[in-house]
């Protein structure tokens, strides 16, 4: 790996470090690549390159992730919406859903005794969001 290269990964990892700091203030991705000194077009291709998701994805899915904790700890959705920077709620459901495979407010309802077992950083790492096609959506798991 040549020296470049370790330079951007270094602005790459300080915009995800702000974007994992400050998932609830409004981001864009200008902001984003501001903050990694590059212009967007090229930070989206680089951060892409290096994570394996767009800018936005990966500030929805940090997002989600907060309010998947906040929701189980009995935070209205709304609540959890606005706390986590989203700013319409439709938008916010719709995403929880894509992210998480149930709506918000069915995650809400449902018992989360094996996450109240674990410590926090645990609990962060086993429930966190991963994309949810409409096949695995749909799909009837085995043994059912």
């Amino acid at each position: 790996m040549n020296p470049e290269r370790l330079v951007d990964l270094a602005y790459l990892r300080r915009a995800r470090d702000m974007i994992d700091r400050d998932y609830a203030l409004p981001l864009d991705v200008p902001t984003m690549a501001a903050r990694a000194l590059m212009s967007p077009a090229h930070f989206s291709r680089q951060f892409r390159a290096a994570y394996g998701e767009t800018p936005y994805n990966y500030l929805m899915t940090r997002r989600i992730e907060r309010a998947m904790a906040l929701l189980r700890a009995g935070t209205s959705v709304t609540d959890a919406c606005l706390a986590v920077g989203s700013t319409s709620l439709g938008s916010f459901s719709s995403r929880f859903s894509e992210l998480v495979g149930e709506t918000p407010s069915a995650y809400r309802r449902r018992e989360h005794p094996a996450v109240s077992a674990m410590p926090a950083c645990v609990a962060k790492a086993a429930t966190r969001p991963t994309r949810v096609t409409p096949a695995q959506a749909t799909a009837v798991p085995a043994g059912r």
